[in-house]
C-alpha cells in the first residue's frame, strides 16, 4: 500500500500553507489515487508525537505500508534527529521513502544530503521563530498590543493593534468593582457577587451563565482595567511544543519585573477604586485565613502601630484567670520579624472600637438623610440583560415552530422539540419574573428614602437598644473597616473604606 504523510502547523496555516495541496501534489507523484492519507493538521514538526504520525509508523511495523510519498522533509520533521529516527525505522521495515521536492536515496551521498537538509530546516525553524518573537516584542515596545488575550470589558482592534472599550461589558466590569468597593450595596463579598451576576443572567466573557467567584476576584485584581495594560510577563517559550507533545509543562511562569512591557489602553476604572479593591480583598484573605475557636470580634483586623506586625488572638491567665487579648507576636521564628510583644486586652479594644463605630454610623445616618450620599444604579444594565435574554427565548421559540412546519413527521422527533419549546416557554417565565422584580427595584432607587445604605442603618437603629451577638456586630464591622491600628493601652486608630 502507498501511504501519503502532510502535515501543517498553526502558524504555517495563518501563512497560507495548504494540506490539501500536499496531498494533491504527492497523489500526481504517485500516479494514482489509490493511497491511503496520513494528515496532522495543525501539529508542529518539532516533535514526533503526532497522531497521524503514530499511526503511520504502526501501519509500517505492522508491514501495511510498502512506500510513502511527503511533500518534503521537513514536513516529516523540523528536527535533524526525528528525521534519522523515522529514516531508520522506515530502512529496518524496508519502506520505500519519497518527496515531492527533494529525491532521496538510502545510500551514503543521499544520507548526507538529507541529513543536511535537515540541518538547514532545523535552522530555518529556529530563525523563523527568533524572528516572530523578536517582531512581537518591538511592536510591545511600540505600544502595540501583540495578541489577543480576550480581555473581558474590550474589543481587540486589529487594524490600531490594540484595545478599545466594549461599553456593555465595561459596564459589568465597573458594576463589580462598584459592588465589592462601595458598603452601599448589600453584596457579601465576591462570591455574593458571582452568585448576583449569575442570578440576573449576565454571561461571562466565554458566555456562560454561571459565574465563578475567581472569575468574579480575577477582574477585581485585573490592574489592566486602570489603562496600565504589561506583556511579556510570562515565559511560555517550548510550552506548545511540550504541549503537542503530551509533555508536561509550567505555565505561567512570571518573568523578571524589569522585563514586562508597560503599555496604555483605555481605563474603565480609577486607580483609586482599584486599590482601594486591592485592599479589601487582602482584608478577606487575612481574616479567612485560619479559624479559631473562640470568635474574635476583630479577627484580622488589629495591627500594631508601634512595629507594624499583625495581633492575633490568644488566651492567656493571669492570677488563675482566663482572658482573651490580641498579641504582637508570631510563633514562627524563621521570620523575619516576630513581633514586639505588645498584648491589649480584646475586652476593651473591641468596647473602644464598637464605640467609635456607633458614632460614625451617627453622622453616615445624617448625611444620608439629606440624599447626598447615594449609590450608582445598575438596575437599568441588568433590565437590560433580562430583556435581551427574554428576546433571545423569544427568536428560538419562534425558529422552532416554523421548523414544526416545515419539516416532515418522520423527519423530526416532535416530543423532543415540544419539550424543547416548553423548556424555553419555562425560562421565558423565569425571565419575566425577575425583570419584575427589577423594575420594582428601579422604581424604590429612584426614591431617595429607600436606597440600600439609609435601610441598612435604619435596621441598626431598630436594633441598637437590644444586645447584639458578635456575629452581628462583625457583619457590620465587616463593612465599614479595613483596619484597627493600636498605637498604646488607650489610643488607636480606625481605618475605614
Amino acid at each position: 500500500m502507498i501511504a501519503i504523510y502532510a502535515r501543517v502547523s498553526t502558524e504555517e496555516q495563518l501563512k497560507g500553507y495548504s494540506i490539501e495541496g500536499q496531498i494533491e501534489d504527492c497523489l500526481a507523484f504517485a500516479g494514482t489515487r489509490n493511497a491511503k492519507l496520513y494528515v496532522d493538521d495543525g501539529y508542529t514538526g518539532e516533535i514526533l508525537n503526532r497522531p497521524s504520525l503514530s499511526k503511520l509508523l504502526a501501519d509500517v511495523e505492522a508491514g501495511f505500508i510498502r512506500q510513502i510519498i511527503c511533500y518534503d522533509p521537513d514536513r516529516l520533521s523540523r528536527k535533524l534527529l526525528n528525521q534519522l529516527l523515522i529514516t531508520e525505522k522506515l530502512t529496518k521495515f524496508q519502506v520505500q521513502l519519497n518527496f515531492v521536492k527533494s529525491e532521496y536515496k538510502n545510500d551514503a551521498e543521499g544520507q548526507l544530503y538529507f541529513q543536511v537538509r535537515g540541518a538547514f530546516s532545523e535552522f530555518d525553524k529556529a530563525k523563523i521563530k527568533h524572528n516572530t518573537m523578536t517582531g512581537k516584542y518591538r511592536k510591545a515596545k511600540q505600544g502595540y498590543v501583540v495578541k489577543d488575550s480576550g480581555l473581558y470589558g474590550y474589543d481587540y482592534c486589529t487594524e490600531q493593534k490594540t484595545y478599545v472599550i466594549n461599553k456593555r461589558e465595561a459596564n459589568i466590569v465597573q458594576m463589580i468593582f462598584d459592588y465589592f468597593t462601595n458598603p452601599a450595596y448589600s453584596f457579601q463579598g465576591v462570591k455574593g457577587i458571582a452568585l448576583h451576576l449569575t442570578k440576573t443572567g449576565i454571561q461571562t466573557a466565554r458566555g456562560a451563565k454561571v459565574w465563578h467567584r475567581q472569575v468574579v476576584r480575577q477582574i477585581l485584581m485585573n490592574e489592566a482595567y486602570t489603562g496600565v495594560y504589561y506583556q511579556n510577563r510570562y515565559d511560555t517559550e517550548g510550552n506548545y511544543v511540550k504541549k503537542q507533545a503530551g509533555e508536561k509543562y509550567a505555565s505561567g511562569r512570571l518573568r523578571p519585573r524589569k522585563e514586562w512591557i508597560q503599555i496604555t489602553i483605555p481605563a474603565i476604572i480609577s486607580k483609586d477604586q482599584f486599590n482601594d479593591a486591592q485592599e479589601r480583598l487582602k482584608v478577606i484573605r487575612r481574616r479567612y485565613a485560619g479559624y479559631s475557636y473562640h470568635d474574635y470580634l476583630l479577627s484580622g483586623l488589629v495591627r500594631c502601630a508601634r512595629c507594624g506586625g499583625k495581633m492575633t488572638g490568644r488566651k492567656t491567665n493571669s492570677h488563675g484567670k482566663k482572658y482573651y487579648v490580641y498579641h504582637c507576636r508570631k510563633n514562627n521564628t524563621a521570620l523575619s520579624s516576630t513581633g514586639c510583644g505588645r498584648m491589649i486586652s480584646e475586652k476593651k479594644l473591641n468596647e473602644n472600637v464598637w464605640l467609635e463605630i456607633e458614632e460614625w454610623i451617627s453622622k453616615v445616618k445624617e448625611v444620608q438623610e439629606t440624599g447626598e450620599w447615594m449609590p450608582k444604579s445598575y438596575v437599568l444594565l441588568e433590565i437590560e440583560e433580562i430583556q435581551k435574554q427574554i428576546k433571545n427565548c423569544e427568536s428560538g421559540r419562534k425558529r422552532l415552530l416554523e421548523l414544526l412546519t416545515i419539516l416532515e413527521d418522520d423527519d423530526i422527533d416532535l416530543q423532543e422539540i415540544k419539550e424543547k419549546i416548553h423548556a424555553i416557554h419555562v425560562e421565558e417565565r423565569d425571565l419575566s419574573i425577575q425583570l419584575k422584580e427589577k423594575e420594582q427595584q428601579l422604581v424604590k432607587e429612584r426614591n431617595p428614602n429607600r436606597s440600600v445604605l439609609k435601610k441598612a442603618i435604619d435596621s441598626y437603629f431598630r436594633t441598637k437598644n437590644k444586645i447584639l451577638t458578635t456575629k452581628e456586630k462583625q457583619e457590620i464591622l465587616r463593612v465599614l473597616i479595613k483596619e484597627v491600628q493600636v498605637v498604646d493601652a488607650d489610643r488607636l486608630r480606625i481605618l475605614t473604606f
